[in-house]
């Protein structure tokens, strides 16, 4: 989810479910060493309870920036041991690690002893064509060892020759039965599931075999679909908000960050785009907000022809009784 999941498209989310956990883009060690901390790590209150995701493998390295996360006030450390990517591949982290299981239990290690929230570990079920429920299976026990409790499990393997990070989310066949058995063979672990999910009845499919779910893409695209996770699965309230009250308190947002930050409400808008999917107009309401010509103009205007575009779309397309 890089360059998704950033501090504007988690205050959108966090409009739509207030209880789900949300994670941020992977973050480089790298990048956050030598980056600034404020460019990776700003957030806002609402975000809450939020999960920052590191890359990187140097034990050292990740006990920095952990400790750095705890600071900007993040309620869980997670590593990335399963993007594909060739940037990735390149810095050696991400899925190459599942390959050295003994240096992410020096990595989980190394954090833990820094840090008091709880650390994680994001992966895949195997990498290449190794398909062997042992070798998951080691790397699960090797990590867990090291004070590991929480394993989200991308139920698909990683192809690291061949394939480019679309394809690897595609291309690897799903076996969740391999993911439902590392929950078995650990009951005292907490293993979430990841890959492939798109709609509530294969959530409800999965719950019953793992400890969790985790959407990406989906969410993404469909944010609508979140506001029943509250009350379905998290013991919430049932969201009372409609779409239209969201697109309103994201446009105060993008006021209130172009003043504080300099951000342009384009930035922001782009994460909201599925937010009317499925509506009568909603092609013409993403149209306007995605329309670069209008970048100059302040976002109450951007929302006032969008939703004037959209009225008109409806009123056109009315049957005459």
């Amino acid at each position: 989810m890089l360059d998704w999941t950033d501090k504007h498209c988690r205050y959108f989310h966090r409009l739509l479910t207030r209880r789900t956990r949300l994670y941020t883009e992977m973050v480089t060690t790298g990048g956050l060493l030598h980056g600034g901390e404020r460019r990776h790590l700003r957030m806002d209150a609402v975000e809450h309870p939020v999960a920052l995701q590191l890359g990187g493998s140097d034990p050292a390295d990740l006990a920095r920036c952990a400790q750095i996360g705890q600071r900007w006030g993040y309620d869980e450390i997670n590593l990335n041991c399963g993007c594909p990517s060739d940037r990735v591949q390149r810095g050696a982290f991400g899925a190459c690690l599942m390959a050295a299981p003994p240096l992410v239990a020096d990595g989980v290690k190394a954090m833990l002893d820094v840090v008091s929230v709880p650390v994680t570990v994001k992966h895949r079920i195997g990498i290449d064509r190794e398909e062997s429920y042992g070798f998951v299976r080691d790397f699960v026990g090797t990590v867990a060892e090291a004070g590991c409790r929480v394993f989200i499990v991308h139920a698909r393997n990683a192809w690291l020759q061949g394939l480019n990070p679309k394809e690897n989310r595609e291309v690897p066949p799903l076996r969740y039965e391999v993911v439902y058995q590392l929950k078995q063979d650990f009951p005292h672990l907490t293993v979430v599931l990841n890959g492939g999910v798109t709609t509530h009845a294969q959530i409800d499919e999965h719950l019953p075999h793992v400890d969790g779910v985790m959407l990406g893409r989906e969410a993404y695209h469909h944010p609508w679909m979140m506001t029943d996770w509250d009350a379905r699965y998290l013991g919430g309230d049932i969201c009372a908000t409609t779409p239209d009250e969201v697109e309103q308190t994201m446009v105060a947002y993008m006021e209130r960050e172009a003043l504080e930050d300099g951000t342009p409400w384009s930035a922001i808008a782009r994460h909201m785009l599925g937010l009317h999917h499925g509506r009568r107009g909603a092609r013409l309401w993403r149209q306007v907000w995605s329309d670069h010509r209008l970048k100059p103009l302040p976002p109450r205007q951007v929302w006032a022809q969008a939703s004037a575009h959209v009225n008109a779309y409806v009123k056109a397309s009315a049957p005459v009784v």
